[in-house]
Order: C-alpha cells, then structure tokens, then sequence
C-alpha cells in the first residue's frame, strides 16, 4: 500500500521506510495492550483485542510480508519485554503459541490484499475481514488440537468479537486515508 507513495524513492530507502514504520507498528502492538489493561482492566485485552489493530495495518500498508513479520514478532517482543520489564507476561506463555500463528496469518492475509488496495482503498474492508477470518480460524484450529473444548473457544471468540467490530471499521478508514494522501502526494 505505501509504495503507492514510495514509487520516486530507491529500493534501498522504500525498504528502509517500511522497515521503520514496521518497527512502529509493532511497538504499538506492544504499547496498545498496556494501554488498554491500565484502563479496561485484565479483561479489556480479550475484549478489545488491541494487539490486532498495528498488526492489520502493517499487512494492509506494508503488504503480507511486512504484515506477517510484525504479526510473529509483536507477541514475542511484548512476552519479552512484560516478562522482563513488568515481571507479568503479556501474552501468558500458554498464548504466545498461539497468538504468534494467529497475528502471522492476520499480517499476512490482510497484507495479500496489498495491491488490490493500492488500485482501490476500498478493498481494505473484505482485506481485514479475511484476515480477521482466516486468523480467528487458526486460533481456533490450534486450540482445538491443544484440546481446549468448543464452548470455551466459542465464548472466546463471542468475547473478541467488539475489537474486531471496531477493527473491521478503524483499519479501513485508516488505510484510505492513507491511501489518499499517498495518491495527493503523488499528485504533486
């Protein structure tokens, strides 16, 4: 999606930017949960599921390679850092597993849309919506093989399902603005 906006920079410097805005995203991957504990509560995370958001627009403006490396990388460097740091692990151990798979496959999926996007901002909307699709489906295939019953992982996605209302809106909306102002600059 960016390199609607990077097309007059080199490979190297296209390479570089997108190397710095994944490393915001997925700092923000790991501030947005510490956020929303501190005001929401424990609970607020399995709610809101803030995690998701950086990760989504790191597919949808990065493309499904960026989108999957910050996707792997943002749950291992919060464990990392709210292990070490905060001496309270963020994401448990017992998730890391399988958020890891999971915000891989909502980078990646989301991120496959890329360049029907760059034609058309609109598509961010079925872009998020698959990958919101296709990661909840690994969440919940990985379960099901960890043994967790399917009442406990259908209330577990009933629970999730308000941040991915919002986030199905929020990504969106950001890409095409974004994307407009990718197409401005371009203009000029």
């Amino acid at each position: 999606m960016l390199d609607v906006a990077l097309k007059r920079m080199s490979t190297a410097a296209r390479v570089s930017l997108k190397a710095v805005v994944a490393v915001i995203l997925a700092l923000l991957a790991v501030a947005l949960p510490q956020i929303t504990h501190i005001v929401g509560g424990a609970q607020a995370g399995s709610l809101w599921m803030p995690m998701y958001l950086p990760v989504l627009l790191a597919g949808c403006l990065l493309g499904w390679h960026w989108g999957l490396l910050v996707g792997v990388l943002s749950p291992i460097i919060s464990f990392g850092f709210t292990s070490l740091a905060l001496n309270s692990a963020m994401p448990a151990l017992e998730r890391l597993p399988y958020m890891t798979l999971e915000l891989a496959a909502f980078g990646a999926v989301g991120g496959a849309f890329s360049k029907l996007m760059q034609r058309n901002a609109l598509f961010a909307f079925p872009a998020v919506l698959t990958a919101q699709v296709a990661g909840r489906a690994v969440y919940v295939v990985y379960n099901l093989i960890a043994g967790r019953s399917v009442q406990t992982l259908w209330e577990s996605v009933q629970t999730g399902m308000t941040g991915l209302y919002l986030q199905l809106i929020i990504v969106p909306l950001v890409v095409i603005a974004v994307f407009a102002l990718a197409r401005r600059e371009q203009k000029e």
